[in-house]
């Protein structure tokens, strides 16, 4: 719910002048942006930095400076943040800082691709080699995977080109950048990390400053080639200007994250069962509508495995059947598994932060565990009750004559007024018994006082 509340703060935003306002102050030019890179590497952090980047080259900005503490990240967006600081005319240092922060994974690659590499004492950067969740094939070359040669372990074709692929990229951007290219071999595979000054004394990173103040006095005066021209810094006087995430980003950040964008899922799914159940009320069906597409807008955002997806999508499917046509339990748990199972695999990253919990998929897997039992128990005590409707309920009935007739009249059975035909002279007001009924004629005879 928390999360919830927070992406509908953050939609009511977008068309907030203050916020708008607040991106249009402009630093003044030759300032050093600072940006900060403090999360797994995803779509929104990929997009805020690849953004500042160009702003700060917009701005004529002299130095962008990443301030990193990162576990990794996705392939996808490590690769755009990377694409950005190779295209940027502003030189990138990419500081791994405060002490204790690491940038492991993605931010390795990140870190040799910027034009500067620094890290603050006792922190660490490495273990890049690629790791996905999702069902790999088996391998057809087992000869091959045997000589592959680390520690004995088999490796699947489709591993060794993820490595293969991680590890030239890598080596393409120490060669590019003059950095230790065997030690980034290393780390993509083998998982080698190292501390800050094992990785200045193996030229992996540039230098090493105690803060962002340190590494400024270090980079002053310090010449950089940038897209094959040499700039100079002169940063002793330069204005530093925070570019601290905006609504964009953390609206992104929101609306990326796994367990949101299945519980959106989900909120969506319901309002269109109740929509369907209750036509015409509009709210249940338009909440679904507009949550099914935020779920939607995120799931293409992120890496998705398409099984996962289906499985999801099936469960749902039969827990709607379950809903509409009961069958006492069978298509109800069957698609309870199949939606926990296809929760479970639906986000092919090793990343935490791109994977759906476990306390959610549980809460969810008993919320609709509860709202199927309500079900099935409403359905078998229906089915233990007599009929309540339709035109036999009229046996028995009590009812009066409207006026006198014999043979053929009419009576008042309730509320409503009937066709009848009587054996036996009736008189107005007589007491009448509903013995039959034959389409829309009742037969009846005179109730024995």
């Amino acid at each position: 719910m928390r999360i919830i509340l927070k992406t509908l703060a953050l939609v009511a935003l977008l068309l907030s002048p203050t916020a708008l306002a607040a991106q249009d102050a402009t630093p003044p030019p030759d300032a050093i942006w600072v940006l900060e890179l403090d999360d797994a590497v995803g779509p929104a952090t990929s997009d805020y930095l690849v953004r500042g980047i160009e702003n700060a080259a917009v701005a004529r900005a002299q130095l962008v400076v990443i301030l990193m503490d990162t576990p990794g990240g996705l392939d996808g967006a490590m690769r755009d943040i990377i694409t950005a600081i190779l295209a940027s005319p502003v030189p990138v240092a990419t500081f791994v800082s405060p002490q204790g922060a690491r940038a492991a994974s993605a931010g390795t690659y990140i870190l040799y691709a910027s034009h500067v590499a620094a890290m603050a004492p006792a922190t660490h950067l490495g273990a890049a080699t690629p790791v996905s969740i999702g069902i790999s094939a088996p391998s057809t070359e087992p000869d091959a995977d045997k000589a592959n040669g680390d520690g004995g372990a088999q490796k699947t074709t489709m591993e060794r080109k993820m490595v293969n692929d991680a590890s030239a990229y890598i080596r393409g951007l120490a060669e590019l950048r003059g950095r230790n290219s065997e030690w980034a071999e290393l780390a993509v595979r083998d998982a080698a990390s190292l501390s800050a000054h094992e990785a200045l004394a193996q030229n992996v990173i540039d230098l090493i400053a105690k803060d962002l103040n340190d590494l400024i006095t270090q980079l002053d005066g310090r010449e950089l080639v940038v897209n094959d021209n040499t700039i100079t810094l002169q940063l002793s006087q330069a204005p530093i200007h925070l570019a601290t995430p905006d609504w964009r980003t953390k609206f992104l950040a929101t609306i990326t994250n796994p367990s949101l964008v299945l519980i959106l899922g989900m909120i969506g799914f319901y309002g269109i069962i109740l929509e369907f159940y209750n036509p015409g009320s509009l709210v249940p069906g338009t909440i679904g509508v507009i949550c099914l597409i935020l779920a939607g807008y995120g799931l293409q955002l992120l890496p998705v495995n398409y099984a996962g997806l289906a499985l999801i999508l099936v469960g749902m499917g039969l827990m709607a059947a379950e809903a509409f046509a009961p069958s006492f339990g069978i298509l109800g748990i069957g698609g309870l598994v199949a939606f926990t199972i296809g929760g479970i695999i639906l986000f092919d990253s090793d990343i935490e932060a791109f994977r759906v919990g476990w306390p959610l998929l549980v809460a969810v897997a008993l919320t609709t565990g509860a709202f199927l039992i309500i079900i099935i128990t409403l359905a078998m005590r229906m089915r233990g009750k007599s009929v309540s409707t339709g035109i036999q309920l009229l046996l028995g009935q009590a009812g009066t004559a409207l006026a006198n007739f014999d043979g053929e009249g009419q009576v008042q059975v309730g509320a409503e007024i009937w066709q009848a035909r009587c054996d036996q002279p009736l008189q107005q007001g007589d007491p009448v018994i509903v013995k039959d009924v034959s389409g829309l004629w009742l037969s009846v005879e005179k109730e024995s006082s």
